[in-house]
């Protein structure tokens, strides 16, 4: 691809997007850059804190399952208090708790709140998604949710960089700067953000929506498959920080070596995500969710054959593009799947299949490993992605009405906030 291309496609991309969504998506790239707990929270456990590793991974599990327990209620929040309100909360908490965490030295209390940490910080996960499907007009949803993916990956490739020389130096200072830019994203959703959630309906409107509350999201059962294919592939894309480095290790590779291959992750994903998405955008959603599976679960499937960095690198790079692939088109199905007054709540149980999953991908990965070996976890990753696909196959064979594109019915949603639709800040 020439420069000149290169250079129309990224114009491409980024036209025509609301104001509003640039400064959402600004306030996910600057909560990104300061993604230090969720990077050294283990290392600062054991080296500069002295702790075992298993008391480690216990930790690092209870921020899972505060994000688990954060999700539901952050997406009733979503849909009551608002977007706007639902985000400064989580942020300023997230912020504050962050900042403690850096002090705090016992045991226990270092436990309590890395709980509520996760709490915090996933309670802010619904309202993002909501926000976004709000502002942005169906037919652009795709490119929206992929820039806004691309973004949480930039920002994490840069932060480990500039966090791993902040931790050499100081790990208070590591906390105290993530504080700093998660207030900063507060910061920015109080000035530039207007609450998005649409406010009254029409008399025809309540009628064909009744009022959703998580009962109705947990009997919806072509949600519920999303969600629990959701659960599935990122049960495998997790693999890549918790069954990789540990598989490596076992074979005699450095953790230097490790951060080579798996910078190969956030490479592919800045460089690829935007042209991948141009590609994709208007194309069969099924087809796409069903090769997102096979290139997950075989990508970590091959593992097993790997004996240098170079074979670790090339299956890092086909399940990147399982990735790139998956994760805007999962979330353009998700939103479609939600009703307009009900987005909170659905994208809340949605968050809830990533926050089981760092709940319990570190259990299940070490435990496969401890028992059986590194193959038997990358041989479980090819089964887990062939089930996947197969599900979504399954499930998207009953919707065949719904695509990437915008539906008739969706191309008339609005909200009550006026949205300048004249692009960047």
């Amino acid at each position: 691809m020439s420069i000149a291309s290169m250079r129309r496609t990224t114009r491409e991309s980024v036209s025509g997007l609301p104001r509003a969504f640039w400064w959402l998506w600004a306030s996910t790239l600057v909560n990104r850059l300061g993604a230090f707990v969720a990077t050294f929270m283990a290392l600062y456990l054991t080296l500069d804190q002295g702790y075992s590793a298993s008391y480690a991974g216990f930790v690092v599990a209870l921020n899972g399952l505060g994000g688990v327990v954060s999700s539901l209620g952050a997406g009733v929040m979503t849909d009551r208090l608002g977007r706007r309100p639902t985000l400064l909360i989580a942020q300023s908490s997230t912020a504050v708790s962050v900042a403690v965490l850096g002090f705090v030295q016992n045991p226990v209390a270092i436990a309590v709140v890395v709980f509520v940490v996760g709490m915090t910080s996933s309670a802010s996960r619904p309202a993002v998604q909501a926000m976004m499907a709000d502002i942005v007009r169906p037919e652009d949803r795709v490119r929206a949710f992929s820039l806004n993916f691309w973004a949480v990956n930039l920002g994490f490739a840069l932060s480990s960089v500039g966090a791993g020389l902040v931790a050499e130096y100081s790990y208070l200072a590591g906390f105290l700067a993530e504080a700093g830019m998660t207030l900063l994203c507060a910061v920015l959703v109080f000035l530039k953000l207007p609450e998005s959630k649409p406010v009254g309906r029409e008399p025809e409107d309540a009628a064909a929506e009744p009022d959703v509350g998580l009962g109705t999201v947990l009997r919806d059962g072509r949600f519920m498959g999303v969600v629990g294919l959701s659960f599935l592939i990122s049960l495998i894309f997790a693999q890549g920080s918790v069954g990789l480095p540990v598989a490596m290790g076992q074979s005699g590779f450095s953790p230097g070596d490790y951060g080579l291959v798996i910078a190969v992750n956030g490479f592919l994903i800045v460089t690829l995500q935007i042209p991948v998405t141009r590609f994709i955008e208007h194309r069969d959603p099924q087809r796409l969710l069903i090769i997102s599976g096979m290139l997950a679960g075989y990508g970590f499937g091959l593992t097993s054959f790997a004996g240098s960095i170079g074979a670790y690198a090339l299956t890092v790079c086909i399940w990147t593009l399982a990735e790139i692939i998956n994760a805007p088109t999962q979330m353009s199905l998700v939103v479609q799947l939600s009703p307009l007054h009900g987005r909170g709540r659905y994208q809340g149980v949605y968050a809830l299949s990533w926050s089981a999953t760092a709940l319990a991908a570190p259990l299940i990965a070490g435990a496969a490993i401890d028992r059986y070996g590194a193959n038997w976890l990358w041989g479980m990753c090819a089964i887990l992605g062939t089930i996947t696909s197969l599900g979504y196959w399954v499930l998207m064979r009953s919707l065949p009405t719904l695509g990437i594109a915008a539906s008739s019915e969706e191309s008339g949603e609005r909200t009550a906030s006026a949205v300048d639709s004249s692009g960047m800040p």
